[in-house]
């Protein structure tokens, strides 16, 4: 997830990407960088490690007086951050500059496929291919160039190009990324987000995957098909402020992170499946290194240790490595069994967190091959690790982990495919079988969000309660744990998680007609036997919010509120499950008057113990 910026018109460029940049900052800021067109010395390129602030320095007083330019604040995906990673990225002539938002799946058959006609990479990212795609098809025309270039592309991008021969001229496309064009008298202007344009113009248009966006300085923008057929998109007309405009018409960030979810899996699972075999190159572990493994420690905390719990399962049935999921804080201090045989995956959001440092710091010290999983480049977790893979989730505003706690269940399941495979108990077959379903997800979120009605009607039932309770079987009762976590984080209503067969042994106590019950009842192993626990908490007087599997018959029978989510496997039903929970949690909250983005008494990241 990164900010993209560009103008085009009859003034100096220099401050309107600088500060398009800063309000894009929220999507990226391991590195920045800015390309100006300048018809006398061609192309100014700038570009830093580090947040947009270091390239405004570096930029200083400058004279740059070039009408044309694109801007980038990136946030890692392949390649460390550096000045060399940074965007823009230049082909071989230097003529032509890109900034790029996405993953290029099929990075690396393009750059080994240039670099044997002659071309010369700088960088480690997968970005700079398509400037050296672009200089092998430009003869002139930078639209038929940049068409030609993405018909070789797989994966999400969104892509903004110039050329040093058209100073007067940017050239946009996206695919399942971000982008937003607008002009106004005199100028263009494009980015990956409204807050970066709000000041220039209020008509924007939303280009569709494939449409290729031509702008030029005097104020008009074309649009063509990927048969350069022109198109008319339509124009919509943006009433927000700037404050709004972060949010993008969103009434706080927690509902916008929510919504951002189906990009984030997208993003999360992109490229990591090749004929049938999973790739994770950070954790670099030989065939002998995984046989060797004879345990895996989840270690992290809140919301990341929740992610943890369902991975235990998919570990376990995967790979048949036992697997114990800690909690961070607890973990140094009992004495706990590592060995150089030992594989520590620690979760942590910000990457930050010190529970989780310390105890990555122990099991080094034991000699444990560690990994982090986290959603923050050059956090003090990653200098810490063996290898970091990075959870797609981009900047996360709201306190309470949404987006970011899916990314981590993709990226622990993806880890759970890797490993299940190298161990020999999953065929080539059976990932890809898994992957095609995982890939599904998102339009399954999406499917989820559209119609939130039910949420709504069941948020009702646990708005004025002082106590709720959450109860699952499996993959489901750790599922419910995350929603219980959501509910007191956000709404300040006491909430408690339990496998449902555990409640006859003392929680159902608690149970009255006071006591709301959110149970768990997709399709899966356990489905009969939760009916039966929701029987038992019906039969104390609760109410209870049942969440079922589409088409499930007796769900509206022994339920008083139903929510349905679409069918799925069981060993991903949290990753759609979640995200009913995190919207439930949102809206009995929104009722109570809480503020759901800065929840009383919590920090993003917690970074003393």
């Amino acid at each position: 997830m990164c900010g993209i910026v560009g103008f085009t018109g009859s003034t100096p460029c220099k401050d309107i990407l600088l500060t398009g940049l800063s309000l894009l900052e929220y999507r990226g800021y391991d590195s920045a960088g800015i390309a100006i067109l300048d018809g006398a010395r061609g192309m100014d390129v700038f570009r830093v490690k580090g947040r947009v602030e270091g390239l405004v320095k570096l930029v200083g007083n400058t004279p740059l007086f070039g009408t044309t330019g694109i801007g980038h604040t990136r946030w890692a995906t392949h390649g460390k951050p550096s000045e060399v990673n940074a965007h823009p990225h230049r082909d071989c002539t230097g003529k032509i500059a890109i900034v790029h938002n996405g993953i290029i799946e099929n990075f690396s058959e393009l750059r080994t496929q240039l670099i044997e006609q002659g071309h010369v990479f700088i960088s480690e990212t997968d970005s700079e291919v398509i400037a050296h795609l672009l200089e092998r098809a430009y003869e002139g025309d930078m639209r038929v160039a940049m068409t030609e270039t993405i018909a070789q592309l797989e994966g999400a991008y969104t892509i903004v190009a110039v050329h040093a021969d058209h100073p007067d001229e940017i050239v946009a496309v996206r695919k399942s990324s971000p982008l937003v064009v607008g002009c106004a008298e005199g100028c263009a202007v494009v980015a990956s987000d409204t807050p970066a344009l709000i000041e220039v113009t209020r008509d924007v248009v939303f280009p569709d995957d494939g449409v290729v966006c031509v702008l030029h300085s005097g104020g008009t923008v074309d649009y063509f098909d990927g048969d350069g057929v022109p198109v008319s998109p339509e124009t919509v007309h943006i009433d927000w402020s700037i404050d709004e405009a972060k949010l993008g018409g969103y009434e706080d960030f927690m509902d916008k992170e929510i919504a951002e979810q189906p990009r984030v899996v997208r993003d999360t699972l992109a490229g990591r499946v090749k004929d049938g075999r999973v790739i994770i190159d950070e954790l670099a572990l030989t065939a002998e290194d995984i046989a060797a493994i004879d345990r895996v420690y989840i270690i992290a905390c809140g919301t990341s240790y929740h992610a943890g719990l369902i991975a235990k399962n998919l570990i376990e049935a995967w790979s048949r490595i036992p697997c114990d999921v800690e909690v961070a804080s607890e973990f140094r201090y009992r004495d706990p069994i590592v060995s150089p045989s030992t594989l520590v995956i620690a979760v942590s959001q910000s990457g930050e967190t010190a529970d989780t440092v310390e105890a990555v710091q122990l099991a080094r010290t034991h000699g444990a091959r560690v990994f982090a999983i986290t959603n923050s480049v050059g956090s003090r977790i990653t200098r810490e690790s063996d290898g970091v893979i990075y959870a797609q989730a981009g900047p996360e505003t709201c306190v309470a982990a949404t987006k970011s706690f899916l990314a981590q269940v993709v990226a622990l399941t993806l880890v759970a495919l890797y490993l299940g495979q190298a161990r020999g108990h999953l065929t080539c077959a059976q990932v890809r079988m898994f992957y095609r379903e995982m890939q599904r997800l998102p339009e399954q979120i999406t499917a989820i969000l559209d119609d939130t009605t039910s949420i709504e009607h069941a948020a009702e039932i646990i708005d004025g309660a002082t106590s709720a309770l959450f109860i699952g079987r499996g993959i489901g009762a750790t599922t419910c744990y995350e929603g219980a976590l959501k509910l007191k984080e956000i709404s300040y209503v006491h909430a408690e998680a339990f496998a449902a067969g555990e409640i006859k042994h003392g929680p159902i106590a608690l149970v009255d007609e006071a006591m709301p019950v959110v149970a768990l009842m997709i399709k899966s192993a356990t489905r009969d036997k939760m009916v039966s626990n929701i029987a038992e908490v019906r039969a104390r007087g609760a109410k209870v919010i049942g969440i079922a599997t589409q088409g499930d018959p007796d769900a509206e029978h022994i339920c008083d509120e139903v929510i349905y989510i679409p069918a799925v496997r069981e060993c991903f039903s949290a990753i759609t499950a979640s995200v009913v929970l995190q919207v439930l949690a949102r809206c009995v909250a929104k009722t109570r008057g809480c503020d759901v983005d800065k929840p009383r008494n919590l920090a993003k990241s917690v970074t003393v113990e």
